[in-house]
């Protein structure tokens, strides 16, 4: 197999691997199995507490576990696959991923499922930063937009079908094997993945042995322990204010250490866990701002809709999910387009988008008040509008934040990205959801005006999202030609550092 140039090389030096889209679809489907497990496990919830004998207390950290550890693992496993080897980093994480699921399928008890769940979430962290790092070092130019194409299409599909599938595995099952074959379902998957991986995965030529900066390792996953805490410790019910928001103070003071740990750490010539260079690049900077504050918007759209279904409307599990089949559709349809269209028009990709999102989201607020009889059909244009919409705003918006991050470097962007977009995502489900309870207590039950009020705060986060892309649109149309040396997703929006 040829491999691909090591990091660094010039971009006229680099030889295409000819199994490069075959190791892309290892990684997708490796990506889309991790996503799948933050969506799936919500509609399994019911028949686990039943079958189980789970508690609220158990519930929460069955869910809350995985991120915990999602999240933390990110930004350490892509410095990780950046210092050693990226290929050995994602076979391990897909195998422990999959051992793990094996566990929560068989737990005898809501603990050994808790910690299964934790195992789980350390191993797609492992996964998640390798998938954009492999694409970073497989792909160049108009190929690589069209691979973050393909992997924005698996996010939004594996994020929007994964209550489909738990309603489908639960209705299978019923309630006592429904909810183990949620992660049962991980595992020939898992098995069939590390075959693949280990004969179509490159080893890419090892450079000098890097430090793997174990001090900032610790500060930086004690700062993430410490955003994620009040996050996850206040169940579904527990109004925001009383969440243990003093945590952050923590998190103030670790990051500092860690930012004055790296200067130290990088000025005696060693290699950092977050590369500081990254915050000189502007286009990284705003598009992991982007990043983050629309997944904290697009999360928590799921959850809030499905409970208004669910709960408010007595749909089942696999009916609610069929119902927001619509956005999947839009999201892998649109994600494809993206990632061709990116090298063309940029920044003003995402940013159209962005407003086809926010159109989307108002027009289901301003419907639900209204809606009776069949509600499935009468959203499903907005949430057709909406996952369209989103299919622009993922794969194109990763694109255009890693284009000028150096590939050796791949593994750390990404592990940020990623890491932003996870502590995004657990923030604003948090929030949303405390506001959607926190209205149906005050509105005595009404479902429909705590799923509205709910929709605003999203809508208001996507908005700010968009204001971060317009800025970097204007910023990038504002900068000389002679500045864009990487092509067309730059000659549509330049990038300046």
């Amino acid at each position: 197999m040829t491999q691909p140039s090591p990091a660094g090389q010039a971009p006229s030096e680099f030889v295409p691997d000819p199994a490069r889209w075959r190791a892309l679809a290892v990684c997708l489907v490796a990506g889309a199995m991790t996503l799948l497990d933050v969506s799936i496990v919500n509609v399994a919830l019911p028949s686990l507490q039943e079958g189980l004998g789970a508690g609220d207390s158990a519930v929460q950290w069955i869910v809350a576990g995985y991120a915990l550890a999602f999240g933390v693992v990110l930004v350490p496993a892509g410095r990780l696959g950046d210092a050693r080897s990226r290929r050995t980093v994602f076979i391990v994480g897909v195998a422990l991923f999959t051992l793990s699921s094996a566990a929560a399928g068989a737990a005898p008890s809501p603990f050994w499922l808790c910690v299964a769940r934790v195992a789980q979430g350390i191993g797609g962290g492992f996964i998640a930063p390798q998938v954009s790092g492999f694409i970073q070092n497989l792909f160049r130019g108009p190929e690589r937009g069209r691979a973050f194409g393909l992997f924005g299409a698996s996010i939004g599909v594996s994020t929007a079908i994964g209550p489909l599938l738990g309603g489908l595995l639960v209705n299978l099952g019923g309630p006592d094997l429904g909810w183990r074959l949620v992660f049962y379902v991980n595992v020939p998957v898992g098995i069939l993945l590390v075959v693949l991986a280990l004969r179509y995965l490159p080893t890419v030529p090892a450079g000098p042995k890097q430090s793997l900066d174990p001090v900032g390792v610790v500060l930086f996953g004690s700062a993430m322990v410490f955003v994620l805490l009040p996050v996850v410790t206040g169940g579904r019910d527990t109004p925001l204010a009383e969440r243990p928001w003093w945590l952050l103070s923590f998190t103030a003071v670790l990051l500092v250490a860690f930012w004055f740990w790296e200067r130290r750490w990088f000025a005696r010539g060693k290699e950092t866990l977050v590369d500081l260079s990254l915050a000189k690049v502007r286009s990284f900077v705003l598009g992991l701002g982007l990043g983050t504050f629309y997944f904290a918007g697009f999360t928590s759209i799921f959850l809030v809709i499905t409970l208004y279904l669910q709960v408010g409307l007595g749909y089942s599990a696999l009916e609610a999910g069929t119902t927001q089949l619509p956005f999947a559709v839009g999201s892998a349809v649109s994600a494809f387009l993206g990632g061709r269209l990116v090298e063309r028009y940029g920044r003003s990709l995402v940013v159209g988008g962005l407003v086809l999102v926010l159109v989307g989201l108002v027009s289901i607020d301003l419907l639900v008040p209204h809606l009776d009889g069949d509600v499935g059909l009468k959203l499903a244009p907005s949430f057709l509008v909406a996952g369209f919409g989103g299919g622009l705003v993922i794969s194109p918006n990763i694109t255009l934040a890693l284009a000028d991050v150096d590939p050796a470097r791949a593994g750390s962007g990404g592990g940020m990205l990623q890491t932003a977009q996870r502590v995004g995502s657990a923030i604003g489900v948090a929030v949303v959801l405390a506001q959607f309870f926190d209205r149906l207590a005050t509105s005595r039950g009404d479902y429909a005006e705590a799923l509205s009020h709910s929709l605003r705060t999203t809508i208001v986060l996507i908005a700010i999202s968009l204001l971060l892309g317009v800025f970097d649109l204007v910023r990038r149309t504002a900068a000389p030609k002679g500045d864009h040396p990487h092509g067309g997703a730059h000659a549509a929006g330049g990038h300046s550092h």
